[in-house]
């Protein structure tokens, strides 16, 4: 490599080269946004500029984008949200007043009475409030503190910042986190990215994706050999699988972390898209308390929720939360440490979230308007999910489970062995082959099951229905 002397110093190409990175960055993999969808930006971009395709447009499907793919916004999340960014709007009649009363509380918490303002780092004291009142609504009085609850940029954020807490340790003694596979690409990302050491748990295909607390335990046996497994991490409603766990998994899932003094954590984000009958959802922590003290006052755990999803589907704002339980004090102010070096989450986030969980009430103007629309966008994604099953078990070498809640479909596809060859020929993941075919062919992007894990020699896509 050439050397030139620039002020004496001699320079030998890039400081930053691929070789010279962080090697964890490297490993890192996104499916969800991965190759198919980077070429189904070209394609798009091809079809405007007149290119001659066997379609006229690119259905994406494969990120859970609501309002991309066409779900209005709840008004009188947006009616508010409008009055906090422009509060000269406030002094116009269009506005029905309990919107106008949501964003005077919210503006009158903020610094300057701008959601421009900063905010306090762990989130604004009166909309952690609202949110623990939400939760002990939601588990029926289990008491909830708003010192627990960290506001988040989204529940993603929430997530990597509880891992980056858990991580520690060298070789054998590196943190092992348990996933779920399949799983969604966020945990084996941030994992990848904290040099952390995944443990896969399987979830059963042919039980309609259950979760088995002896695969569990298989899964931590096997991993004792090489890390020091400390974390298990739970979807429900499942992403991508879509199940709902029943109150009865969730015990023996809380009493396998308590015997084996595992950290709990659950991701919840889909929590009011439950469509099964004879589903419901029960939350880790109404569980947990429910099972007494022996193991509301032992296990560990942090639970989140986003206004990404549900009839929400705001992904765009960034707003969540988390909250912990039974974390040691000194951690927790740790943990609001690791928070402040952020600053705070977006201040436009935090106001939606205050939204989510404390919406218009029955004696409230926008009452009868937010439920016929919340109604209506649950009502529409439960008649999706019914039609994508029926659909798909319609068509030879498709076997799709019952879609209990998420808004998610994983079919298992059977592909034929000259497929498999091809795709091997090209270097590709067979899953993989047949997406980029599908894209190239209908203008349909899909997410391969491989970019979400799967059992050896099975193939699936994911489906945002």
């Amino acid at each position: 490599m050439s050397q030139q002397a620039v002020n004496g110093v001699s320079h030998r190409g890039k400081v930053l080269t691929l070789d010279s990175m962080n090697p964890n960055v490297k490993r890192v993999e996104y499916a969800v946004r991965g190759p198919i969808v980077q070429r189904a930006v070209q394609i798009e971009k091809e079809l405007k500029e007149g290119v001659k395709k066997p379609f006229t447009e690119v259905i994406k499907a494969n990120i859970g984008d609501a309002h991309a793919m066409g779900q209005k916004p709840i008004t009188f999340l947006r009616q508010v949200l409008a009055l906090c960014s422009y509060p000269e709007l406030l002094e116009d009649n269009m506005f029905p007043e309990d919107a106008k009363k949501r964003a005077r509380r919210i503006l009158e918490s903020c610094g300057g009475h701008s959601i421009g303002a900063y905010s306090a780092s762990q989130g604004i004291e009166c909309i952690r409030q609202d949110v623990a009142r939400y939760i002990e609504r939601r588990d029926g009085g289990i008491p909830s503190s708003p010192d627990n609850i960290y506001l988040s940029t989204g529940a993603s954020d929430a997530i990597v910042t509880m891992l980056k807490l858990l991580v520690c340790g060298e070789g054998r003694s590196r943190t092992g986190v348990m996933i779920s596979i399949p799983q969604y690409p966020l945990y084996s990302a941030a994992l990848a990215d904290l040099g952390a050491v995944q443990i896969s748990y399987y979830l059963d295909e042919d039980k309609c994706w259950s979760l088995d607390v002896a695969e569990l335990r298989r899964a931590l046996n096997a991993a004792r050999q090489h890390c020091n497994p400390r974390v298990l991490c739970i979807i429900n409603p499942g992403n991508p699988t879509g199940q709902v766990q029943s109150r009865q998994c969730i015990e023996d899932v809380i009493r396998f972390a308590k015997e084996e003094h595992l950290f709990l954590m659950a991701d919840e984000v889909y929590q009011d898209n439950v469509y099964a009958e004879g589903c419901k959802f029960h939350s880790f922590k109404k569980v947990l308390f429910e099972m007494g003290p022996e193991y509301s006052s032992t296990v560990e755990m942090a639970s989140f929720h986003s206004t990404s999803k549900c009839y929400m589907g705001e992904c765009g704002f960034r707003g969540g939360y988390m909250e912990v339980i039974n974390m040691d004090p000194e951690v927790k102010a740790q943990l609001t440490k690791l928070v402040s070096v952020r600053l705070c989450p977006p201040v436009p986030g935090q106001a939606l979230l205050d939204l989510v969980v404390n919406p218009p009430q029955p004696d409230e103007p926008s009452y009868t308007t937010f439920m016929k629309e919340r109604t209506a966008v649950l009502a529409a994604l439960a008649e999706k999910a019914r039609l994508t099953e029926e659909t798909f078990n319609t068509v030879p070498g498709i076997t799709c489970n019952p879609v209990q809640g998420a808004m998610y479909t994983f079919p298992r596809i059977t592909l034929p062995q000259k497929a498999i060859d091809k795709a091997k020929e090209e270097g590709q993941v067979p899953d993989m082959y047949y997406c980029m075919r599908l894209l190239e062919e209908e203008g349909i992007c899909l997410v391969p099951g491989s970019g979400f894990g799967q059992r050896e020699g099975t193939f699936h896509f994911r489906l945002v229905h």
